[in-house]
């Protein structure tokens, strides 16, 4: 613990002096941003990569002249009165160890921000019980710099939540990726992102995303959606009227600010060739930093939200994984994987990332690895749509007329704890819990191969595309993509990453 401590302060130390310099020159630069849970002392910790909680507060705190946060749900400031609560029960010296007081830290610093004035606005879920929006509704409460809105975009869509987790700061610095405003994402959570500043140009096209889901959060949801029948996806479901799934002469006029109806998504016109931005982006988390122009990207859902000419998440993550080189690997970090939708009425089946990794293991040989969140909330057919996945094996050596090399691998990443999460009492009697509610599970969404790095706040499940709002950024920054790499690696080699095969044989990860 104290090991990780000392390399926490380093990159702290790191990022208030590197960050200090970028936010006064013109330079993009970037870093990869991580929260490992406590007591997992056997992975290997990666030189230059940015601890979460750091990386928040740092936006909260220079931020001057505007702040923007997207967030499923807020729960920064521990509960463990509230017998409602995953945190009910523990002591202070529990949540003292558990790394309680980042998220403390976090919602401190959002806090003086709102005092400096800073124009602030809040846009989330309705959250998650038992708080909801206490947070973001505290911090807006006398306060009118700080604006605060909650979307709920089953409203529009049938289904699905706000689960973008997006920092926006004075139209330059950004954070996106896997971790939630709440305090176990910190530290009692296994998360990744990105974390760009100075990138003006980044910021700006993320904020036009922002700005579509505050607007659609003050519309009349009546006199804007429809109930079709989905020809691409075979059911009924409610789209927005301007949806492209809805018959053209049907469709009505967008009310979005900047917006163009094309998109790169099945069932939609084809982009051939999506925006991309030619940017430099320097990585002084990494030694072998390269500061030459390269490809990036940002990538948005569901697809209705999309404006110019940039593409689908889902499009992007398939095309990371066709980015791969003959003979190259694919590495894939989910914590869920479903080849179907999860939460719809009408059940959807969704091949699309599937078929991709089937493709490159024929056409490429290229080897696949893929890592999966084993937890206490883990989806009980998902071991199914893995086994289906990994028959792509068999079909791959059927015959000797298929010369095909490739391989997939699939391993199953298991945070020690993770069946002992919950409040540590229930009704007046100890639980046996020894850690709270919703802990211990690998988070990240992320693709990398070869060449290409994409870094997303979306599972892998149909309705995070399509019924759900999510931002991804991706890159063929060679720094980005070898340090993105080296976080899959050591979670791959760690002892938490268990074969699939040796699960099913009652293989236990120990701590």
């Amino acid at each position: 613990m104290r090991a990780t401590m000392c390399i926490l302060t380093f990159l702290f130390l790191l990022l208030t002096t590197t960050t200090t310099a970028a936010h006064g020159s013109s330079k993009c630069k970037a870093w990869l941003v991580q929260s490992i849970p406590t007591d997992m002392p056997k992975l290997a910790p990666i030189p230059g990569v940015l601890s979460t909680a750091d990386v928040l507060q740092w936006l909260a705190g220079n931020s001057s002249k505007s702040l923007d946060i997207i967030a499923q749900y807020w729960q920064l400031v521990p509960r463990p009165s509230d017998s409602r609560s995953g945190d009910y029960g523990y002591s202070e010296e529990e949540l003292q160890r558990f790394g309680a007081n980042e998220g403390l830290k976090v919602y401190k610093a959002l806090e003086n921000a709102a005092n400096r004035k800073v124009p602030i606005r809040l846009l989330q879920h309705s959250g998650v019980y038992p708080d909801y929006t206490d947070e973001p509704s505290n911090l807006a409460s006398g306060r009118p710099n700080v604006k605060n809105v909650t979307l709920l975009l089953s409203d529009w869509w049938g289904s699905g939540v706000v689960h973008a987790k997006v920092w926006i700061s004075d139209s330059r610095d950004v954070y996106i990726g896997s971790a939630n405003n709440d305090w176990k994402s910190l530290t009692q959570v296994k998360e990744v992102g990105i974390y760009l500043t100075g990138c003006s140009e980044i910021a700006e096209k993320v904020e036009i995303y922002y700005n579509n889901l505050w607007k659609l959060a003050h519309l009349d949801v009546s006199a804007y959606t429809r109930s079709v029948w989905d020809q691409q996806w075979q059911i009924n479901r409610k789209v927005p009227c301007w949806s492209h799934f809805i018959n053209p002469k049907e469709r009505c006029r967008s009310p979005l600010p900047k917006y163009m109806e094309v998109a790169h998504v099945s069932g939609y016109p084809v982009l051939s060739d999506p925006n991309m931005s030619h940017i430099s982006i320097e990585t002084p988390g990494v030694n072998d930093s390269f500061s030459d122009p390269q490809l990036s990207y940002l990538s948005f859902a569901p697809p209705e939200l999309l404006f110019g000419k940039y593409q689908t998440d889902e499009q992007a993550w398939v095309d990371t994984i066709k980015s791969v080189a003959k003979g190259g690997t694919v590495r894939i970090n989910t914590m869920d994987w479903l080849g179907q939708s999860g939460y719809t009425k009408e059940t959807v089946y969704w091949p699309s990332i599937s078929s991709a990794i089937s493709e490159v293991v024929f056409s490429k040989g290229a080897k696949v690895q893929i890592l999966v969140a084993k937890w206490a909330h883990f989806k009980n057919n998902t071991d199914q749509h893995l086994k289906s996945l990994l028959y792509s094996n068999t079909l791959c050596s059927s015959s000797e007329d298929n010369h095909c090399s490739g391989k997939v691998e699939i391993k199953y990443y298991i945070v020690p704890g993770y069946n002992s999460t919950g409040p540590a009492a229930l009704n007046g009697a100890a639980t046996g819990n020894t850690y709270p509610g919703y802990t211990r599970v690998n988070h990240g969404k992320y693709a990398v191969s070869d060449v290409r790095a994409h870094i997303s706040t979306s599972n892998l499940v149909w309705d995070y595309f399509y019924t759900t709002a999510g931002v991804s950024f991706g890159t063929y920054q060679p720094a980005i993509v070898s340090q993105l790499q080296e976080i899959f690696n050591a979670d791959w080699t760690s002892p938490y990453a268990v074969p699939v095969e040796l699960l099913e044989e009652g293989h236990a990860c120990s701590s």
